[in-house]
């Protein structure tokens, strides 16, 4: 097997409930930890060796020299550690998700082969146990991107942008956020209670009892209004045959037009974006830019064989919208061929090749590559801003109104008969800066 397999798109393909980068960090506290004795320089002397030579010749000779902190630490531990026997799979994890987390750029991370699965798992739409939502790993805490639909934690209330700060009564601040996942996932009937940080509200807690989640990739049905809507939830591997199956269908029932709803789709296989939006665009466009580090850009283009390149359209975004649902909404505002109606999505702009590791060992997905939309605009850490403003509230969830796909229709019916569009709310002034492609 290529041990580069396809490339994510996903905002957290780590999610399956939450998904984590080891936090790397230093405990201070106990200032006597010798039973009020100051330790002596004796204490510290290791009595194993610093390397042993089957260590030292089986580091590639280039990198021997860089590698003898590593090894001496490796042994240290194995040596002076109060508990024993260490678990070296864990030590072995912990290293990987440490040389990840100096990476800057992206999200760089590793899952063990369960975690992997569970993730492969949810973006194709199979069975999984937990509260189902997706979460950004990059803060001091762990932040919902987007619950998903149907999920324990859509039903308890929980929206993009809530921090998990502590969960069943004890604090997380300073906890990985692999360690916050283990602690948030569990069987089905089991429950957890989080306590959530929401913006301008105090601090809350939830209580979430887990589940089985089913989601199915594509969902469609025709309005009363005459309006066809089609819902694709992830990109995973039967995205397009699902969503043309679809498009197909709601074809048949002659549509006035067509409502794309990308909210809290958090991404998935870039191949699959590629045949998503080409679904809609003529042939041999580009759909999105690929650039690499030396400022090459390669061009993904559209393949020709769309069944809906002229039917009126309107595609619904939000905060929870990532990656591959960029691409695509991206591409169709680019080309004129749709409007934007939602909040600005989440700006998660950049692709991971994800390598599968010798062993039955998991996987590592490495930052390779950012996208551009068809005019070259910036998607990580910007999002895409909606030609029709519409925030969806709290005060909308609890009295079970949707906004958004209210003002998408009367915005598509308004491209239908010619008439101005309905007017946005005002749009809050961005927080991230736009960055300028050379």
């Amino acid at each position: 097997m290529n041990k580069t397999i396809k490339a994510f798109l996903i905002a957290m393909v780590s999610l399956i409930l939450l998904a984590g980068t080891f936090s790397a960090g230093f405990l201070a506290g106990h200032l006597l930890p010798f039973g009020g004795q100051l330790p002596t320089l004796n204490d510290f002397v290791p009595s194993a060796p610093h390397v042993a030579p089957e260590q030292q010749s089986a580091t590639p000779s280039d990198v021997q020299e860089l590698f003898k902190p590593f090894w001496e630490t490796w042994n240290l531990i194995h040596d002076q550690y109060v508990s024993q026997p260490v678990d070296d799979v864990k030590l072995m994890e912990g290293a990987i998700h440490g040389m990840l987390q100096t990476l800057d750029v992206g999200l760089n991370y590793y899952e063990n082969a369960d975690a992997f699965e569970q993730a492969s798992n949810y973006l194709n739409g199979k069975d999984y146990e937990g509260i189902g939502a997706y979460v950004d790993i990059k803060g001091d805490y762990m932040t919902i991107i987007s619950p998903i639909k149907g999920s324990p934690a859509e039903k308890a209330g929980l929206r993009a942008g809530d921090q998990v700060i502590a969960i069943d009564g004890k604090d997380m601040t300073g906890i990985s956020p692999e360690a916050v996942r283990q602690k948030v996932l569990g069987p089905e009937g089991t429950t957890v209670t989080l306590t959530i940080l929401r913006k301008d509200a105090e601090p809350f807690d939830v209580k979430i009892t887990r589940a089985k989640i089913t989601t199915p990739l594509v969902e469609s049905e025709m309005r009363a209004d005459g309006i066809g809507y089609v819902r694709l939830n992830t990109f995973g591997d039967s995205a397009d045959n699902e969503m043309r199956k679809a498009i197909e269908e709601l074809l048949a029932q002659n549509p006035k037009g067509l409502i794309l709803d990308l909210r809290y789709n958090g991404g998935g296989y870039l191949d699959q974006g590629i045949a998503v939006a080409s679904e809609f665009l003529p042939g041999d466009q580009v759909v999105v830019y690929q650039k690499y580090g030396n400022g090459t850009l390669e061009e993904h283009k559209s393949t020709g064989n769309g069944i809906a390149t002229d039917i009126p359209m309107v595609v619904l975004i939000n905060e929870g919208s990532a990656s591959a649902s960029e691409i695509v909404a991206g591409a169709l505002q680019d080309y004129g061929r749709a409007k934007l109606v939602g909040v600005t999505s989440y700006g998660k702009g950049s692709v991971q090749s994800v390598n599968m590791l010798s062993d039955d060992m998991g996987a590592v997905a490495i930052t390779s590559a950012q996208w551009l939309t068809p005019k070259q605009r910036l998607i990580q850490d910007v999002g895409l801003a909606p030609d029709v403003y519409v925030e969806f509230t709290q005060a909308d969830f609890d009295a079970n109104r949707d906004p958004q796909l209210d003002a998408a229709a009367e915005t598509l019916l308004a491209i239908i008969n010619g008439t101005p569009l309905p007017t946005s709310m005002p749009m809050p002034t961005p927080t991230a800066t736009p960055v300028p492609v050379p």
